[in-house]
């Protein structure tokens, strides 16, 4: 059941949104989901209690706190903050209600859950995960290759490499292999469960790693909860075995730098500025350098502490990047290319086509609505400002990323709408009233 304490949205479908000209005034990110989801299972797995703050309330961390209730973790949530959860571990040892986890759309859910219950059952125990139609259609094959290869018994219900699919016990560990090109997702969710197994394990990482910020962001998050991992490089681990995950009384979860990347957008369009709260210079997390590209761009970027200050007094310029190592915030770019002068090249984006939609192929549609020249490769997009606008309405494809970046196109002289306007509750329901607080005519 989906945990009750998450926001609805009350929005109109579509949504439509008048020309906006300005865009100023401060914000305080919600909870970055990466980290939520990490944090919640990290804290499952201790042995003592653990108070989690600013917990992004979103539909990806209720199919995690659901399918730890699940799995007989009690995970409450405060009375007097609803970012706050005391979780009480279980230390991998699981009492399962019963034998099914539905995790909806969740991929943040999804990859680690797979990885760590093959690590963790005990010998009778046997789990069934499944999620919505489009988890179903999201590829894990490289993950449960890599599982099953040392020793792991996972059976795909449907097609190979996809959900539906059954965990028991066997994962072995030693000489674990992956592609490091799939998804850095799958190489944080090995990381988390190596750690768990009775032998020393040794990851190895084959072709083009991407998005090393994120597998960075794990090890730092591990570290946190008392686990030991020995890099070598980006492609070689030792993780020495029967660890155990040990509380740090209280942590707190960062604002979502990739949300951070609508806000730092916007003030690069509008001129600002605005003040974001909650990522600084002392992010852990490696879509904070989204305020980097921003800057290339033209815009003015003040990092503090834990705080962004963005501004802009000259037009925007269109820019030619490698994102590998930011996929997610790099999304921005591509309406931020609409309002930039020249041609936008964003490159390296591989991953985009196995996300929550094919960000690709979606991102290239849509802004073809609205004018823009658009050239989609298989891992790159080129995006020219439109000639002549045009007000469209715009899909988005249960993809909260899709209507967030949509909502930037308010900014040309003939406004946006855009359907299902809902879906960005994934990962920050309160993004479209933040939005018409901020952004005005």
């Amino acid at each position: 059941m989906l945990n009750k304490g998450i926001t609805l949205l009350n929005l109109p479908d579509p949504l439509h949104l008048a020309p906006r000209s300005a865009c100023s005034g401060t914000v305080t990110l919600p909870g970055s989901k990466s980290i939520s989801n990490r944090a919640l299972l990290m804290a499952a797995l201790c042995g003592q209690p653990v108070t989690l703050k600013n917990v992004l309330e979103s539909d990806d961390t209720a199919r995690m706190i659901d399918a730890l209730t699940t799995l007989g973790v009690s995970v409450k949530r405060s009375d007097l903050d609803p970012s706050e959860y005391q979780v009480e571990g279980c230390g991998g040892r699981w009492q399962p209600a019963h034998n099914e986890l539905y995790l909806g759309n969740a991929g943040t859910a999804v990859r680690p859950l797979v990885a760590v219950l093959a690590a963790s059952l005990s010998n009778t125990q046997v789990m069934r995960l499944d999620g919505n139609a489009r988890m179903r259609e999201r590829p894990i094959a490289a993950l449960i290759d890599s599982l099953t290869a040392a020793g792991a018994n996972i059976q795909c219900h449907a097609e190979p490499g996809f959900l539906p699919l059954t965990i028991e016990s066997g994962f072995k560990g030693g000489e674990v292999t992956i592609d490091g090109s799939a998804s850095s997702q799958y190489i944080s969710a090995l990381l988390m469960a190596l750690p768990l197994l009775a032998d020393d394990s040794e990851l190895l990482l084959v072709n083009e790693v991407i998005s090393v910020p994120y597998i960075e962001l794990t090890l730092s998050m591990l570290r946190d909860f008392g686990i030991q991992i020995d890099k070598h490089s980006d492609r070689h681990y030792k993780i020495p075995g029967r660890q155990s995950y040990r509380s740090p009384g209280s942590y707190f979860v960062e604002g979502d730098a990739s949300g951070a990347s609508y806000w730092i957008g916007a003030a690069a369009i509008s001129g600002g500025p605005i003040t974001i709260y909650g990522v600084g210079k002392n992010s852990i997390q490696g879509d904070v350098h989204f305020a980097e590209l921003a800057q290339q761009m033209g815009a003015n970027v003040e990092m503090l502490d834990n705080a962004i200050r963005v501004s802009r007094s000259t037009e925007l310029k269109a820019i030619d990047v490698d994102c590998n190592n930011l996929p997610d915030a790099a999304m921005t770019l591509a309406p931020m290319a609409l309002f930039a002068q020249g041609t936008t090249v964003i490159r390296n984006v591989a991953s985009w086509r196995v996300k929550e939609t094919d960000r690709l192929a979606a991102m290239a549609a849509e802004l073809r609505k609205v004018g823009a020249q658009v050239e989609e490769g298989e891992d790159y997009l080129s995006v020219m400002a439109p000639a002549h606008w045009q007000h469209a309405l715009l899909d988005t494809y249960d993809d909260h990323r899709m209507a967030m970046c949509s909502a930037l196109i308010a900014f040309s002289p003939v406004g946006v709408s855009i359907n299902d306007p809902q879906c960005c509750s994934k990962t920050y329901p309160q993004f479209f009233d933040e939005f018409s607080r901020l952004c005005h005519d």
